[in-house]
């Protein structure tokens, strides 16, 4: 909510008539308070894969699932907020968050097919004493399946001097609840083998994905990191936004989702201060009643 002012004078309309307006700060004001925001306004794009074991109900496949191999295209783009966002108090005083609005597109890079869509914010929250809480980071977020999350967090600057390591990502299910397979676990199910023929996967292969990338999708990370390094954008320092609804936010699911998938929680860990000529990669996991089925690097 913001303020509405009364002013008189002698603008379009009469002498000594009133007309309101809304205070609105400058923009140099409102990029400051956008805080670790600040950096994303603007359209971004680029490039990912996404690898999905979602039900196969022909019963034709004993583990129930067909992986689904995607090339992604995905854009986002970020526009500021015009004005504080002011919360009113009722046991301490009010407080003004600054933020931006965010709509985030996913197409499969080889058909063009739409895959997700995403409208949500991005919000900037100063420190608090009801409750006591230090400044924090939110994400409220809208996907058409028909799940909307808040995310709360908070923001942590860092420096490299050299390319950021990003450890592996094991795709080898598990059941839900127990610990991840160590790194080179063998996977024992044949969809994940691209020497091993089979129905119940994506084919033809898209271009482009390897076996090391359904083993590990974090390998796209790693080799789209040292593309930029190649071509002179050094990555030197990130903003990471780091939230999650595991202590704080929440989800809320249509019954269908409920029923089928009921993501419990989410995190997501992606950065808001490029210094390369496009966007770093990020990542982002749900825990769900179910075992994990999908893994994207984008």
């Amino acid at each position: 909510m913001t303020e509405m002012k009364t002013v008189t004078g002698n603008g379009t309309g009469a002498a000594g008539s009133r007309r309101s307006y809304r205070a609105v700060p400058s923009q140099r004001s409102t990029a400051v308070n956008l805080g670790p925001l600040q950096d994303l306004p603007g359209f971004w794009e680029g490039t990912g894969f996404s690898l999905t074991a979602r039900p196969d109900f022909s019963g034709g496949n004993p583990g129930g699932f067909f992986l689904e191999l995607n090339l992604l295209r995905e854009t986002i783009e970020f526009t500021t907020i015009g004005s504080p966002v002011m919360n009113r108090g009722s046991v301490q005083g009010d407080i003004a968050m600054y933020g931006v609005t965010y709509l985030h597109r996913v197409t499969d890079a080889t058909t063009g097919e739409a895959l997700h869509i995403e409208p949500g914010l991005l919000l900037n929250i100063p420190a608090t004493t009801e409750p006591q809480a230090d400044a924090s980071v939110a994400r409220l977020a809208t996907v058409p399946h028909g799940t909307s999350f808040c995310a709360v967090g908070f923001a942590q600057d860092v420096v490299f001097d050299r390319i950021p390591d990003i450890p592996p990502a094991n795709t080898v299910p598990f059941p839900v609840g127990s610990q991840p397979p160590p790194p080179g676990t063998k996977n024992p199910f044949p969809e994940y083998d691209l020497s091993v023929d089979t129905p119940f996967r994506t084919v033809p292969t898209p271009a482009g994905i390897t076996q090391e990338a359904i083993d590990d999708p974090h390998a796209v990370l790693r080799a789209a990191l040292r593309e930029q390094a190649a071509q002179g954008h050094v990555l030197t320092q990130a903003t990471w936004l780091i939230t999650s609804t595991e202590r704080a936010g929440g989800i809320g699911n249509i019954p269908f989702i409920v029923s089928n998938a009921n993501p419990l929680t989410w995190r997501r860990c992606s950065r808001s201060r490029p210094s390369a000529a496009r966007p770093e990669p990020s990542t982002s996991s749900w825990a769900t009643r179910r075992p994990p089925c999908s893994t994207s690097a984008a």
